[in-house]
């Protein structure tokens, strides 16, 4: 579904951009990995994440390890599709799902102890283009007060879901908003003027 204010016109010409750089990113992982496999070091350097910075490390390799499926600490072509596919064209219910994946890393379907490291990360990545007037523990408290429904401390999937479209700044840290298709377009154009 495009956005309100594009004519249809508009929406296909926005899908058939967004196709095309998917294309050219399946390219490019041709290119860079022949043999069908990306491993994390060579995920950053598609994505131009330099190892100084602690917090955009952290940040790809927890998007490297939700989308390893399989968990051989590799991304296979069907991995590097579906990511791809989520992150440039995926409706908000399925990046909400996601993000609710990475911030339950353990995966037993509530959101409690990875959630404040993903919040720090976050953080400081946003920190870098913004002011935040907020700690992250305030951010968190402030995100459970809002989401945590029935006030256990955790938070599910459906309290996630629900709240995250209840509140507009909850929804831009929940969906994990860093402008990750910015970052792909990005840096898509940035590797192809280097093949």
């Amino acid at each position: 579904m495009g956005t309100p204010w594009c004519s249809p016109k508009q929406e296909s010409h926005n899908e058939e951009m967004d196709l095309a750089r998917i294309h050219e990113l399946c390219v490019i992982f041709m290119k860079e990995c022949p043999s069908g496999a990306l491993h994390l070091h060579e995920l950053k350097k598609i994505f131009g994440v330099s190892s100084s910075s602690v917090e955009e490390s952290l940040f790809i390799e927890t998007i490297f390890n939700s989308f390893d499926t399989n968990k051989d600490n590799t991304l296979d072509f069907l991995e590097y599709v579906a990511a791809l596919h989520l992150i440039l064209r995926g409706n908000l219910e399925d990046r909400l799902k996601w993000s609710f994946k990475m911030y339950d890393n353990d995966g037993n379907g509530s959101v409690l102890d990875h959630f404040m490291c993903l919040i720090q990360i976050l953080y400081k990545i946003k920190l870098q283009k913004t002011h935040i007037s907020m700690t992250p523990s305030q951010i968190c408290d402030r995100i459970f007060e809002l989401v945590d429904q029935n006030n256990d401390g955790e938070i599910t999937l459906l309290e996630f879901m629900e709240g995250a479209q209840k509140d507009e700044w909850v929804m831009n840290l929940l969906k994990l908003d860093v402008n990750a298709t910015g970052w792909v377009i990005q840096n898509c154009g940035r590797l192809q003027s280097a093949t």
